[in-house]
Parts: C-alpha cells; sequence; structure tokens
C-alpha cells in the first residue's frame, strides 16, 4: 500500500511540475476591442497571435489583423525569456526582446532601429488563463507618445 501512495504522490508531483512549467502564453489570443484601450493614431481593429512553443524554450509568434484604417497588422517573430533582442519581419518593429517575470507575467520592450519607435510593457495572464491583459507605452513611429492597454480572449 505505500509502493502505491509513494507512486501517486510522484506521479502528482511530476505532473504540477509539467503544467507549472508549462508557458502560459501558448496558444491562439484574440484582440479584445470592447476591452482595450490605446492614444495610438493607428489603433488596432482586429488581431489573432499564434503562440506557439519552439523547442529552445521560446515562442514564436504569428500574427495577423488590421489597423482601423484598413492596413494589415500581420508578422511574425519569436523570442526567448532572456532579454536579448530578437528579429521581427513585417510589423511595425523589428526588434523584440522578453524577459519572464513569473509563470503568467512577461516584460518586453520592441523598437525599430531605422526609426524612433520605441515601445516597453509586460503581458499579464489571467489565473484562469483565459484573458492576456498587455500594457505597454513609449513613442511610435513618429516620436509621439503612446499607451495602451489591449485584451486578449484565448480561443
Amino acid at each position: 500500500m505505500r509502493s502505491i501512495a509513494a507512486k501517486l504522490v510522484v506521479g502528482a508531483a511530476i505532473t504540477a511540475i509539467a503544467m507549472f512549467g508549462a508557458d502560459s502564453s501558448v496558444g491562439t489570443w484574440k484582440y479584445n476591442a470592447a476591452k482595450s484601450k490605446t492614444t495610438s493614431a493607428s489603433p488596432v481593429k482586429s488581431q489573432i497571435d499564434v503562440r506557439e512553443a519552439t523547442p529552445d524554450g521560446g515562442v514564436k509568434v504569428k500574427r495577423t489583423g488590421e489597423f482601423v484604417d484598413g492596413t494589415p497588422n500581420t508578422f511574425n517573430y519569436a523570442y526567448k525569456y532572456d532579454g536579448k533582442p530578437m528579429p521581427v519581419t513585417g510589423g511595425p518593429f523589428n526588434s523584440i526582446s522578453v524577459k519572464r517575470i513569473d509563470a503568467n507575467t512577461t516584460s518586453f520592450e520592441v523598437s525599430n532601429t531605422a526609426g524612433k519607435y520605441h515601445v516597453t510593457g509586460q503581458n499579464v495572464i489571467s489565473p484562469d488563463g483565459k484573458t492576456l491583459t498587455q500594457t505597454s507605452k513609449g513613442v511610435d513611429a513618429d516620436g509621439k507618445p503612446v499607451s495602451s492597454t489591449f485584451v486578449f480572449d484565448r480561443q
């Protein structure tokens, strides 16, 4: 009987480690315009982020969407949680760095090395894992101050 109980405890511990070790940001996230706000001159109309874990412990993101003026908001990037800049293709920024704060919180910095665009912020995933709230502030491509709170719902 002790052997069975010991195996159950070890099994539960391994399961808990696997669950907590998993990246809570991985999945499909849909922009919720009704709950979001921004001071940007070109706000987001729609957006879906598909986040996939990479073998090296990072995340690959494919973003598809549209700004309110009809301009596509579609680009791809990948990052690790080491705070080192990684390249971005197709978006308003061409560099991203990300650090993990805790299991549900990351900080990020994005910039366009060819211009003035520079934004920092945080992504926080709700305890139930259903909502991602992204807060950010910085300057846009014209050097004007911007701040945003974007809310995404897990799909």
